[in-house]
């Protein structure tokens, strides 16, 4: 019972540093572009490499 007494606050504390990480994140705008990450990574980049330079050429 007496390890109730430190555990209830250290899983309080523990949840809201969760809590107060979110909304950081929230107030950064990690979650304001959600498709065009995911979309991004299906486009092609452009060939933008030298081929008179690369010695495997």
């Amino acid at each position: 019972m007496n390890q109730l007494i430190l555990l209830i606050p250290v899983a309080l504390c523990l949840g809201l540093l969760g809590l107060a990480a979110f909304v950081w994140s929230l107030k950064n705008g990690q979650y304001d572009d959600m498709e065009g990450a995911a979309s991004r990574i299906l486009l092609d980049d452009e060939d933008t490499t030298d081929h008179a330079s690369d010695p495997r050429k």
